[in-house]
């Protein structure tokens, strides 16, 4: 009986780190910088972030930042379509989902574009002071790391 009642106790506790290893990689807190997504998320709010999740128009997810100079990435993404680079060897950014591909939207020069497959229109809440699509045009989905899901 006690070697059954031990096994079941390290087969618990293996289980439980299984558990919260699968977790660690499915969910990420991030601290908000900037003020680019006024009011909804402030400067140092902590939100947690679903790994691997793209949300329908509304959501806000948390983006690979493309250099400001080049309106480009200089690495491979370290998003959802990385499997060789960490997330810390990036710079972030939190933006809300405005259009999804195939939706339709004017640019600041009054085209009307649509929005290409495997991208997303991204828009933060304080446009004033967002670097999001209205410079950059769509963000390849694959530099997303994950959707929002809830303030911490």
């Amino acid at each position: 009986m006690i070697g059954i009642g031990l096994l079941t106790g390290m087969t618990f506790s293996c289980l439980a780190g299984t558990v919260l290893l699968v977790l660690r990689r499915r969910l990420v807190s991030v601290t908000v910088v900037g003020h680019s997504m006024l009011p909804a998320y402030r400067p140092g709010d902590r939100v947690l972030i679903r790994r691997g999740t793209v949300p329908e128009r509304g959501g806000v997810v948390v983006v690979e930042q493309p250099s400001t100079e080049r309106r480009a990435w200089d690495l491979p993404p370290a998003g959802l379509g990385s499997t060789r680079r960490p997330v810390t060897e990036s710079q972030w950014l939190v933006k809300r989902v405005a259009a999804t591909a195939g939706d339709t939207w004017s640019t600041e020069a009054g085209l009307i574009e649509r929005v290409p497959s495997g991208h997303l229109l991204l828009l933060g809440d304080n446009a004033a002071v967002s670097f999001d699509s209205r410079q950059m045009g769509p963000f390849p989905v694959d530099r997303v790391l994950g959707a929002v899901c809830r303030r911490l």
